[in-house]
């Protein structure tokens, strides 16, 4: 009618951010600045690699040397030599024949799913897995049946119940609440039906295994010629990237295949440089994944000793349990107000619907600095 303004076709983002925030899970970006004096359980620079001098003249050199960007996909102007150099170190080092970069590693796990299924193939996936491992099953066109949180007779039972390709997935170690995968069990069960196993090493790289090789090499499956694993650059590394390693046949079907490498913008040239320079700084401080490993068990026995409810930790993530969604939000708050960051994670980021804050281990934390996180957190810990 003439004088009415029609409704706007986003007026329906209202009605939403109503629901999001009555329910206490409105989340919000927050810049941090170059410099900060809170002390950091947040990220997932789990090695403190990040702003290490090794790293970051890596990076700059790379800059220098090759540009600030790729200029095209990998399969254009994209690759340089500096991204067959890192893949050809990050195979060696994690124990695979072959590697192959992409520009992050929700990327990496897209193209390993999408490129290695069709329509006739099944994807094994456990209930805990990563947001990019659910959205890889979702666009392969696989049928995926998504199976209990570590449970290999599970994924058993689902492959037994199939005839064709097939592929069991899961995280090495789970992001949300710091465990392990049953990686041993899982490749017995996928051998005794014939299946392929895909293991997201994202939180694994660095900190598990010799020298921090990764989850795989610490379970003896690297190299295998029926595994494939996803890694993050982004993490212990302290860059950003993922890349997905196994078979040299495997990584050259990707490459012609994996839609995520094809139609990509390849990876800057500083965060490869970066990430190569990591790699090498691994390989001459091995103890590093164990310190993480130690800060993390350091950072469980006081927190559950003094009380509240964590999460043994089996890798560099610690999960404090929150008795709501509101009251994790506002502990995280108290705590940011205290001094110290740490992540905070509700429904729907969690399958189980349990709220948590998530503090992550790092290598270069000081005892002094474990001590003054404890403190913190017990003082600010909610009722309940």
């Amino acid at each position: 009618m003439p004088g009415v303004t029609p409704p706007s076709p986003f007026d329906w983002t209202d009605t939403a951010a109503s629901l999001r925030a009555r329910a206490g899970l409105v989340r919000t970006l927050r810049p941090r600045p170059a410099a900060s004096d809170l002390l950091d359980l947040a990220s997932n620079d789990y090695l403190g690699l990040a702003r290490r001098r090794e790293i970051t003249e890596a990076a700059s050199a790379a800059v220098r040397r090759w540009g600030a960007g790729a200029t095209g996909s990998r399969l254009v102007t994209g690759s340089t030599e500096l991204h067959a150099e890192l893949e050809r170190d990050l195979a060696d080092f994690c124990g695979f024949e072959a590697a192959l970069v992409f520009s992050s590693g929700y990327a990496a796990n897209l193209a390993a799913l999408t490129a290695l299924t069709d329509r006739g193939s099944l994807i094994v996936s456990d209930a805990g897995n990563h947001a990019s491992i659910v959205d890889g099953c979702r666009l392969s066109r696989a049928a995926t049946e998504v199976v209990p949180h570590a449970d290999p007779e599970a994924a058993a039972k689902a492959l037994g119940a199939h005839r064709g390709r097939a592929l069991v997935v899961t995280d090495s170690v789970f992001s949300v609440d710091g465990d392990a995968a049953p990686l041993a069990d899982l490749a017995a069960v996928c051998r005794g039906h014939g299946a392929a196993l895909a293991v997201d090493d994202a939180h694994g790289l660095g900190v598990l295994g010799e020298g921090g090789r990764g989850a795989l090499h610490g379970a003896g499956l690297a190299g295998a010629d029926d595994v494939v694993a996803t890694v993050t650059l982004s993490k212990s590394l302290g860059s950003q990237g993922g890349a997905v390693l196994g078979p040299a046949r495997v990584i050259d079907h990707l490459v012609n295949a994996a839609r995520t490498f094809i139609f990509d913008t390849g990876l800057a040239p500083a965060a490869a440089g970066a990430a190569l320079a990591a790699l090498r700084l691994l390989r001459a401080e091995p103890a590093l994944g164990g310190q993480a490993r130690t800060v993390a068990s350091t950072l469980h026995h006081r927190l559950t000793e003094a009380g509240l409810s964590a999460v043994r930790p089996q890798a560099a993530v610690v999960s404090v349990r929150a008795p709501s969604p509101a009251a994790a939000v506002r502990w995280a708050a108290d705590c940011r107000e205290a001094g110290l960051a740490v992540g905070c994670f509700r429904p729907p980021s969690v399958p189980d619907g349990i709220s948590r804050l998530r503090l992550t281990a790092r290598a270069d934390l000081t005892e002094a600095q474990v001590a003054r996180a404890v403190r913190t957190l017990l003082r600010t810990a909610p009722a309940g």
